[in-house]
C-alpha cells in the first residue's frame, strides 16, 4: 500500500491554519492508517505586499476590517476554537503581523532536510511563537532561534536567511497554488482530494481512509 500524499498549503499569520493543522494531527490519529502518509507543507502567503518589517497589528487590523473593535471580535472567537483544538492564542500580545516570506523559506529549508519529525516541530513552533508568544517570525533572529529549538543547525539558518535561498521556490509554489484554483487558506489536498478550510477532524478522517481504500467518498469536501 502507498503512502496517502498530504499537502498543506498555508500562511503563518492564518490562525485558522494552525486551528486546521491540529485537525489534521487527530484525524491521522482517528483514521489509524496502516501507512503513515507524507505531509508537504506549501506555502501561500495572504499578504504578499506587506513590508518586510511588517506593520502595527492594530493599525493593520482597524484598517483591513473597519474598527479595532471588530478585529477584536474575530479574534475572541479564534480563540475560542483555539482553546477547542488544544492552541493557545493570546492576542494581546500580538503588536506585528509580519511578513511571513523569510518564514516560507525556512520551512523550504527544513523540508530540504527530509527529518519530517523536526519539520513538523518547526512548523508547529513558528505558529505558537506568534500567536502564543507574540514574537516577530518576519525576523531572522526569531526564526533561528525557533529553528535551532526545532534540532536545525542554527548557523546554516541564519546563513540561509542572509541569502535569497528558497526565494524562487516559495513565489513557485505560490504561483502553483494561484494556478490551482486555491484562494483561501488553509487548504489540504489529500491524494489530489482538496478539503478547504479548518474543516472538523472527522471529515478530514473520512477523506484519509477513503484515499487509503478504506471506503468510497463521492466527492471531495
Amino acid at each position: 500500500m502507498n503512502p496517502v500524499e498530504i499537502q498543506v498549503t498555508y500562511d503563518f499569520i492564518c490562525p485558522w491554519c494552525w486551528i486546521g493543522h491540529e485537525h489534521l494531527k487527530a484525524a491521522l490519529k482517528e483514521a489509524n492508517l496502516e501507512v503513515a502518509p507524507t505531509v508537504k507543507y506549501l506555502p501561500y502567503e495572504l499578504n504578499p505586499a506587506m513590508p518586510k518589517d511588517g506593520q502595527n497589528r492594530k493599525a493593520y487590523r482597524s484598517a483591513k476590517f473597519g474598527s479595532w473593535v471588530r478585529s477584536q471580535a474575530m479574534d475572541a472567537d479564534v480563540t475560542l476554537a483555539g482553546k477547542r483544538a488544544g492552541v493557545e492564542f493570546n492576542y494581546d500580545r500580538v503588536e506585528v503581523t509580519p511578513n511571513t516570506r523569510l518564514a516560507h523559506r525556512l520551512m523550504f529549508f527544513a523540508q530540504g532536510k527530509g527529518d519530517v519529525a523536526k519539520t513538523a516541530a518547526l512548523f508547529e513552533a513558528i505558529f505558537s511563537a506568534y500567536f502564543s508568544e507574540g514574537q516577530n517570525i518576519g525576523t531572522a533572529e526569531v526564526l533561528v532561534k525557533l529553528a535551532e529549538r526545532a534540532g536545525f543547525d542554527a548557523d546554516a539558518v541564519r546563513s540561509l536567511l542572509a541569502t535569497n535561498d528558497g526565494e524562487r521556490e516559495v513565489v513557485a509554489d505560490e504561483l502553483r497554488a494561484q494556478v490551482a484554483g486555491i484562494r483561501s487558506v488553509p487548504t489540504v489536498r489529500i491524494d489530489g482530494v482538496p478539503v478547504s478550510g479548518a474543516q472538523p477532524a472527522s471529515v478530514l478522517a473520512q477523506v484519509l481512509r477513503s484515499a487509503a481504500g478504506d471506503m468510497v467518498v463521492d466527492a471531495a469536501v
